[in-house]
């Protein structure tokens, strides 16, 4: 049931949907959804939780055991297939809820950092990671890089949204990559005779 309210406030947007709407898209009464789950925001709240799960917190579990460099390439890949396979163009509930909610609800705005703060923590661990089996370079600091592939993350998910040409995404990610080639040996000069 929820998963129908998720659906109809990621295609609507929170300000867009109504409690008659969330009746209607989950086939209650509006009495009972006030019963079930409080106001509107409170639904909201579940939705976006549920949401969350479902997506960030699955794929880190699934990307997190896989090689550093991989498992950055891998969640990215996933991005941009997600982005390209989306027709109704509904984009990511997170970054639809940080741009539509966040601005006007500190409730919200503390949720939605907290997610962001653990997206760019994943990417951190997995460039630090990286930098310390040598599948990854060392120019760039690993909290910078998590930033960076944050950034990177939400660009995509907003560009996609107009924009769903896999030139474009894929363009997108290939300069933050070559950042994270692995450092170049150091050649040793030949000795002096």
């Amino acid at each position: 049931m929820l998963v129908l309210a998720v659906e109809h406030f990621w295609e609507h947007g929170y300000e867009a949907t109504s409690i008659r709407d969330l009746a209607q898209a989950m086939g209650l009464t509006t009495a009972s959804i006030y019963n079930a789950f409080g106001d509107k925001r409170a639904v909201y709240r579940k939705a976006l939780d549920f949401y969350v799960e479902q997506s960030f917190v699955d794929r880190v579990g699934r990307f997190e055991t896989k090689p550093p460099r991989e498992a950055i390439e891998a969640f990215f890949g996933e991005i941009i297939q997600r982005s390209l396979g989306d027709t109704r163009r509904k984009g990511c509930m997170l970054v639809n809820s940080a741009l539509e909610v966040a601005p006007h609800d500190p409730e919200f705005q503390r949720v939605i950092s907290e997610v962001l703060i653990q997206v760019e923590a994943f990417f951190a661990r997995c460039v630090l990671a990286g930098q310390r089996d040598g599948t990854i370079g060392s120019r760039q600091s690993a909290p910078d890089m998590g930033r960076a592939l944050l950034g990177m993350l939400l660009g995509i998910r907003v560009l996609a949204r107009t924009r769903p040409e896999r030139d474009l995404l894929e363009g997108l990610v290939r300069p933050v990559f070559a950042l994270l080639e692995p450092d170049a040996k150091k050649q040793l000069d030949p000795p002096v005779s």
